[in-house]
């Protein structure tokens, strides 16, 4: 494994068709007040001019001081994306915000200055506030903020108790290319986020500045807001259980509870579904397993 420049951020924006708004994720990174940045923009197959407004901003990032690199891939999903970038990361820190998303001027410098002033801690995470495409409108947040306080957030991430705002998330790369040392995460249609959060929160603590420091744009026809139908939703859900068992073994997790815990994860996921579309039959049948796994976990979930 190389070595990672002190100081520096690696950036990652992972991008699929996205002319009309990757605009405002560049000009958000250009707005930065910390000195040290690179970019790694991973073009995903785009069909559109996403590849022209790329292209576009590099004079702009080198008249910035900034390095600034262009990676283009065959069409596949955004975890797939993402693992194109990961191998030109060199800097001591790494965030990976959407593209249609903008963070704060002081996003990366704040969030630099509290790992380096907290060394203990291998990474953080601020809040963040939501907005309409368009507009400046603020929206209500798609996600539970849950307790900020906490700083072992595995279980909060995976049972959907806190957010997963990728923009949020400051990691110290080092300590992420231990758990990933082929620098390479797990590929699925779904959970890009899982893949680069739930090992590393499996591991290490993550404290929040309670500063909203990244903008969740709200965009409709965007991948995360897309429609599916009953076909597509249950191989949704699926493939996360498939990718939830990679991770399992990823973190080496074979203790009987915390088996219980995600069966009770994934089973309350098919319950859910079979409301959704009024199964009868799964309803009863994952009804009951719920009931039977609850018990063996009370007082670990106490929710339903």
């Amino acid at each position: 494994m190389g070595k990672f420049i002190k100081d520096k951020v690696s950036v990652i924006i992972p991008v699929f068709n996205g002319e009309r708004h990757l605009g405002r994720m560049l000009d958000s990174v250009l707005s930065q007040t910390y000195f040290w940045v690179e970019v790694i923009l991973v073009d995903d197959g785009s069909t559109d001019h996403t590849l022209r407004v790329a292209e576009g901003y590099r004079e702009k990032f080198e008249k910035k001081g900034y390095d600034y690199r262009i990676v283009r891939s065959k069409h596949r999903n955004a975890s797939a994306a993402i693992n194109c970038g990961l191998p030109y990361v060199t800097g001591e820190f790494l965030i990976w915000p959407d593209s249609d998303d903008r963070l704060e001027k002081e996003s990366v410098k704040k969030r630099v200055k509290f790992l380096k002033e907290n060394p203990r801690y291998q990474c953080v995470r601020s809040l963040a506030y939501y907005f309409e495409e368009g507009s400046q409108r603020r929206v209500p947040a798609d996600e539970k903020t849950g307790d900020v306080s906490k700083e072992d957030i595995f279980w909060d991430i995976l049972e959907s108790r806190t957010y997963v705002c990728c923009g949020c998330y400051m990691l110290r790369a080092e300590k992420f290319f231990e758990i990933y040392p082929e620098r390479r995460i797990p590929e699925y249609d779904v959970g890009q986020n899982f893949q680069m959060l739930l090992p590393f929160m499996y591991h290490y603590l993550c404290p929040t500045m309670t500063e909203k420091l990244y903008g969740v744009c709200v965009r409709k026809g965007s991948h995360s807001r897309r429609v599916l139908t009953e076909e597509e939703e249950k191989k949704k859900y699926q493939d996360y259980e498939k990718l939830i068992d990679e991770i399992a073994l990823i973190c080496h997790i074979g203790d009987e509870k915390s088996g219980d815990r995600i069966a009770y994860w994934k089973i309350k996921r098919r319950y859910m579904i079979a409301v959704k579309y009024k199964d009868a039959g799964e309803i009863v049948k994952n009804l009951w397993k719920l009931f039977r796994l609850r018990k063996r976990l009370h007082p670990a979930v106490n929710n339903f």
